[in-house]
């Protein structure tokens, strides 16, 4: 069961801490878990469990193809692999042995690809994924996953432990806005309602949540009533809860840190198309590439901001029939 803040702030405590402890608490019981990098134990903040595990850590190096091979290998023998990378090396660069290796051949894995999206910032467009959870959505069986804040960092990763397949886990690595109180529990493949409203519905994921909560209290001012869904889960997509959204509001506005070609608002089209139609507005990027920039720069030069939410959320209510 998950609780929501009601003050949504920056948390404290940095993405990749959580992961860390998360995973450090995993291998205390379960000696199965292993922890993959590729030459990004400092980023990932996992340098703690490498120097506790050393046994049940392995540097990749920069090979990541390689890396989901060994993740494979390791499932095969019974251990539980939780491999990390950037995520545009842990999507694009690793796309057929993601398929093959690991989904194809029905194994156990999960894939961490860290810092999506504008969340990059410095790294730039080569390493900025506006398309990840596009490039992975196609592949058959896969989970995909996008972390909101350090609260469900907590319960995913540890979640991920006793179930089986190949997940694939978007999350920032650095200070995320807090919308759950500690102890919170997630149901993978459920959206989460954060904010009820009857006039329009913002579906948001990971840093997008945050504006979401902004754009609909701006919203409230005047006078428009918007419910507001953490959908974390982009497949298998919670359809009944975008049917609902749908049906009880007659609006939706997606706002995604990712292309909106395959991304979260293509796949609430899809769901939506299949149960109750109706106008759906998508905040996300427009078919474009990354850039180097500040994350808040990045933001606004990519419209991903409460503004740009409360603009889409007029324009669907206005397409109501």
């Amino acid at each position: 069961m998950y609780k929501v803040l009601s003050v949504h702030e920056k948390s404290p405590k940095l993405m990749r801490e959580a992961y860390c402890e998360a995973m450090m608490s995993l291998a205390e019981k379960n000696k199965n878990i292993m922890a993959l990098d590729a030459d990004l134990i400092s980023s990932s903040g996992m340098k703690k469990f490498f120097e506790a595990y050393p046994e049940r850590a392995i540097q990749c190096g920069i090979a990541e193809a390689n890396m989901i091979g060994v993740a494979a290998g390791l499932s095969l023998v019974g251990k539980v692999p939780y491999a990390h990378t950037f995520g545009p090396f842990a999507s694009r660069r690793v796309c057929d042995q993601i398929f093959l290796s690991a989904a194809y051949a029905k194994l156990n894995v999960r894939i961490i690809g860290s810092d999506p999206g504008v969340t990059a910032a410095y790294n730039g467009g080569t390493h900025m994924p506006f398309e990840d959870m596009g490039v992975l959505r196609s592949i058959p069986e896969i989970t995909l996953i996008e972390l909101t804040d350090p609260v469900m960092v907590t319960d995913i990763i540890k979640q991920l432990a006793d179930v089986y397949g190949v997940y694939y886990i978007r999350m920032a690595r650095k200070n995320a806005v807090g919308i759950y109180e500690e102890g919170s529990t997630f149901e993978i493949g459920k959206g989460n309602l954060l904010r009820s409203g009857k006039d329009v519905s913002i579906i948001a994921s990971g840093i997008m949540v945050g504006e979401a909560l902004k754009a609909a209290e701006i919203l409230a001012g005047e006078g428009i009533s918007a419910r507001v869904v953490d959908m974390f889960t982009w497949k298998p997509i919670d359809t009944e809860l975008v049917k609902s959204c749908a049906e009880e509001t007659g609006a939706i506005v997606t706002a995604e840190n990712h292309n909106i070609i395959g991304g979260l608002g293509a796949a609430v089209a899809e769901a939506c198309v299949k149960t109750t139609p109706a106008p759906i507005e998508m905040v996300g990027v427009m078919d474009q590439f990354g850039q180097v920039g500040t994350e808040d720069y990045l933001r606004k030069a990519y419209n991903l901001t409460a503004e740009a939410i409360v603009e889409a959320a007029k324009k669907a209510i206005k397409r109501k029939k």
